[in-house]
């Protein structure tokens, strides 16, 4: 009992200290900008430097642990985290933070990994382990809630470095701790490592989301930009022909034969490329358009956030009266209308202009992320659930990478700095509704593709996960 409780505790501890750094650099990137001396340019790579190599390991760190060692790589992946934190406070220059950022995010990507089969591994009752799962989804809502708020109290109260700081005690306590508590495990039928698919993954996003960066400064049409954009689509797609040909594949594309899982696949994918994208862009013009402060524009988005816990909480009573479906689709077509109306802002604005847009959008995100996570996991066998994990933090990491920089493009770089604001204000327009149109996008595919019957009393139609289990029953025998 004691081993379980601790497990919860450092896995939870953990999981809220990295997804607070998705989400706690937003409202200090004006004063990073001001001390470090950089434009929009270097702000969007201190988000994706972080996401970008978040999303790419992710899948291979989980391979890792289970062949080496959950326990042990969690270990390196707080290491990693903890040092990279150190780094990015005593960074003198952007690329020494991006760089630093992009190293958290490989030890966050280990950390994420394990903690759901260290949870599994701590609490076999199936009873127990549901609780125990609850408290870790509550954990990772209510980091990224508090995110903005706690960025901006110290940003304004002490400094930007701090937001990297903190994570010094939290990360040694949390070393402490899983050496003294945490049980080590494996999996005896262990994946091997895909190489080839990490290589050519790691390559195919960082091409895509450079050249997305780049494309408005050196020009979409130079030979620069063209020839990354060939590279990235070169690499994706040899990543793809990579995944249908080996044997063990770091994501296995039979996955996505069953048509619910990958609706949920595109719809993570949607609401992180559009609504949690928008985010760096809007804590910008609250602070840089309309004057607010890092804690104001951190106090800014608490309403919603508050409101979009509540909503978490009770959505958790409607999983097996109202269709999953209705609540994804549901869910993201209400971010796409909060980010219609999040076109309302304007240059001589009251910070109150973002409340319905964000207002909206939240409720909409507490009705998509519980029962969203509920089809991504529940349309595997349950032995594939940590994969299954794997793939959808790849596609919500991915989205928010691509997202910044893709909606970058929209939004002139400098105009938030010292250049026009009705430039800017007029480029985030494009980007609200370019991210609403994406989230729709992804409203419909939740809609078509995942099971009218998932999320009911009645089951998933057998079909639907036959094809599935067929696929891995080599596996399932293995183990």
């Amino acid at each position: 009992m004691r081993t379980q409780r601790w497990t919860l505790v450092v896995v939870c501890v953990a999981t809220a200290m990295l997804m607070l750094d998705i989400a706690v650099v937003n409202t200090a990137l004006s004063r990073i900008a001001d001390d470090l001396q950089t434009g929009l340019a270097g702000l969007q790579w201190v988000v994706d430097a972080y996401t970008l190599a978040l999303a790419a390991t992710v899948l291979t760190a989980g391979a890792l642990a289970d062949r080496l060692g959950r326990r042990k790589l969690f270990l390196i992946g707080l290491g990693v985290f903890t040092a990279a934190s150190l780094g990015c406070a005593a960074a003198g220059h952007i690329a020494v933070l991006n760089s630093m950022r992009a190293v958290q995010g490989v030890g966050a990507a280990i950390m994420f990994a394990v903690s759901l089969a260290l949870l599994a591994n701590a609490y076999p009752d199936v009873r127990q382990r549901a609780g125990a799962l609850a408290a870790y989804g509550a954990t990772i809502g209510a980091s990224f809630a508090v995110g903005p708020l706690v960025g901006g109290a110290l940003t304004s109260g002490l400094d930007w470095r701090w937001i990297f700081l903190i994570n010094l005690p939290i990360g040694i306590l949390c070393i402490v701790a899983t050496r003294a508590y945490v049980v080590e495990s494996r999996d005896p039928a262990a994946r091997g490592i895909d190489w080839p698919g990490q290589i050519t993954l790691t390559g195919g996003l960082f091409l895509a989301v450079l050249a997305l960066l780049r494309g408005h400064e050196d020009g979409w049409t130079s030979a620069l930009i063209l020839g990354e954009a060939a590279g990235a689509v070169a690499l994706l797609g040899a990543f793809v022909v990579v995944e249908s040909r080996v044997a063990e594949p770091m994501l296995p594309l039979r996955l996505f034969r069953n048509r619910s899982f990958t609706g949920a696949q595109i719809a993570a994918f949607a609401i992180s490329g559009s609504f949690f994208a928008i985010f760096l862009y809007t804590t910008l013009y609250l602070q840089q358009i309309l004057g607010l402060s890092a804690i104001e524009a951190g106090l800014a988005y608490l309403p919603g956030t508050i409101t979009m816990l509540f909503v978490s909480a009770a959505t958790s009573t409607l999983g097996g009266r109202v269709p999953a479906r209705v609540m994804v689709a549901g869910g993201i077509a209400l971010v796409a209308a909060g980010m219609v109306l999040f076109t309302l802002a304007e240059v001589g604005s009251s910070w109150t202009v973002i409340l319905p847009g964000a207002m909206v959008a939240l409720i909409g995100t507490g009705f998509f992320n519980p029962a969203l996570t509920a089809v991504a996991l529940g349309t595997v066998p349950t032995d594939q659930s940590g994969v299954a994990a794997g793939v959808n933090d790849t596609f919500r990491q991915a989205g928010i990478a691509v997202g910044v920089a893709a909606l970058g493009a929209l939004v002139p770089a400098q105009a938030a700095f010292g250049g026009s604001p009705q430039a800017y204000v007029d480029g985030l327009h494009e980007a609200f509704l370019a991210g609403a149109a994406l989230a729709a996008v992804g409203a419909v595919a939740a809609w078509f593709l995942i099971s009218p019957h998932f999320g009911t009393a009645a089951p998933v139609p057998e079909e639907e996960v036959e094809a599935l289990e067929g696929d891995f029953q080599p596996a399932l025998v293995a183990a």
